[in-house]
């Protein structure tokens, strides 16, 4: 969950957010805003990585996970995970 910087419209939200997503693509993963789309104070982003080792999964989230929290102009609320396995 995101805290969009001074966001007072879903343009302004959306000014944030594309950008944080077009990064993440940068780093090969399927990201996309996948939550809260229509509030204007937060933001939902997911991340989905598929890969044979689970460390290398754990490694691709974690800096996922530190690009987000080091954007100035947002603020990480939460972030969860969610793995699965090939029983699943």
């Amino acid at each position: 969950m995101l805290l969009p910087g001074d966001s007072r419209s879903l343009k302004a939200k959306r000014s944030y957010v594309r950008p944080i997503v077009a990064a993440l693509r940068r780093l090969d993963v399927s990201a996309a805003e996948v939550g809260s789309i229509d509030l204007y104070g937060r933001s939902e982003v997911g991340v989905a990585v598929v890969s044979g080792e689970h460390s290398h999964v754990q490694e691709i989230l974690d800096n996922c996970e530190k690009l987000v929290a080091d954007r100035p102009e947002i603020e990480l609320l939460s972030a969860r995970r969610r793995v699965y396995g090939k029983d699943d």
